[in-house]
């Protein structure tokens, strides 16, 4: 039986259906979906493959996927909407807004260091109960109380979970809004763009089940137990503190998906993820779409940060809330291209100088987000324009 691969490519598009094909064929693809638009055009619209490791069920038109790491440019970009507007002010402290955040060294950091992950809190040192990344309120509490890992403002370490609570709780205390309800209200309903962060109940059977592969095997139960240095504490409690932190066996739960945790468990679909990235892709506003102001994202699409991550074991390239294109890890091969990478490839992206926006989203996550499947996908897309 073929692999069940619908939507649409443009005609000069083909070849990244043929290559999106090979995915499932050869790279071992079991269920995706990828989107581009160019221009106001949709050029790809293409789904695929299966949403549940059984192969029953096939992906549909409507089908949504977990798509991780993805949805820290969303959360960022939460907050810059609320800078552009003059609720919030870059370089001002965190806790003008969150009086609570200011004590034990974080007096003073600044909007600015919390976007680009200069805020020294990418883990929480006390041990949380194991369901507690569901507890917006325990968890803002755990890190307004948590003394910075570096001195703010000195490095960046990825917030690979904290990321979103930041974020999301500067975001309810000048909107009054839980964050998937500002995101909602302010970004996915304006733009119909299928991307949520907390999902209703009635989207719970659109979802496609995640099926996981870590390096090395699962991590030990035992982890943050065992001796370790400050550097290696800091990295096991960014993953493993609360235990389900990062995903690992709640992913596919009803509570987990219907819970926000903007860092790790945002949901939608390839052409949602587009969407967005369309309009960034025109400075942040298309005919009657806007999302942010041309001056803002502009500078927030700049570098902010570089070099070395202990987190993620390489260098990195932190604008405020975007990864920015570098040569290791390229939105294609134009210099103005950022976006973000989610866990096992997902992916979304905005490409100024082609006037484009890209998503993709699936559900056999492999280790690291920049991978065979989503650049043959970028390649063959670049091979044509």
């Amino acid at each position: 039986m073929g692999i069940p691969i619908k939507g649409i490519c443009e005609p000069e598009f083909a070849p990244v259906a043929d290559v999106f094909e090979d995915n499932f064929k050869h790279q071992g693809e079991l269920g995706a979906a990828c989107a581009v638009y160019i221009d106001g055009r949709k050029v790809v619209d293409l789904w695929g493959g299966y949403k549940d490791p059984k192969k029953e069920t096939p992906w549909e038109e409507n089908t949504i996927a977990g798509f991780y790491s993805v949805g820290k440019a969303m959360a960022g970009l939460c907050v810059l909407q609320l800078v552009d507007s003059g609720h919030l002010e870059l370089d001002l402290p965190v806790c003008r807004w969150w009086p609570e955040f200011a004590v034990n060294g974080k007096e003073k950091v600044t909007i600015r260091q919390l976007l680009c992950h200069q805020a020294g809190l990418p883990a929480i040192r006390k041990r949380l109960p194991e369901d507690a990344m569901l507890d917006w309120q325990l968890m803002v509490q755990a890190l307004a109380e948590e003394t910075p890992w570096f001195p703010p403002g000195s490095k960046h370490v990825y917030h690979t979970n904290t990321y979103g609570f930041l974020t999301g709780e500067l975001v309810r205390r000048i909107s009054g809004k839980g964050f998937g309800s500002y995101f909602k209200e302010r970004i996915s309903t304006p733009l119909k763009a299928d991307v949520a962060f907390g999902l209703p109940e009635h989207d719970l059977p659109r979802v496609a089940e995640l099926v996981w592969h870590p390096s090395g095997g699962p991590p030990d139960p035992n982890i943050l137990d065992r001796p370790m240095t400050e550097t290696e504490r800091m990295v096991n409690h960014s993953y493993f503190n609360p235990s389900g932190f990062s995903s690992l066996g709640v992913m596919n739960t009803r509570r987990w998906r219907m819970a926000e945790v903007p860092s790790t468990n945002g949901h939608g679909s390839a052409r949602g993820i587009a969407k967005i990235y369309h309009i960034l892709a025109h400075g942040g506003t298309y005919k009657k779409d806007f999302l942010i102001g041309r001056h803002l994202l502009t500078e927030a699409t700049r570098v902010q940060s570089e070099g070395p991550c202990p987190i993620l074991e390489r260098d990195v390239s932190f604008g405020l809330g975007f990864q920015i294109t570098r040569p290791d890890r390229p939105f294609g091969p134009n210099k103005h291209s950022f976006g973000h990478y989610g866990t096992g490839g997902s992916l979304g992206f905005a490409d100024p100088d082609a006037r484009l926006g890209f998503g993709y989203v699936m559900n056999d996550i492999i280790p690291r987000w920049r991978n065979t499947r989503n650049q043959a996908l970028i390649d063959a897309i670049y091979k044509i324009i």
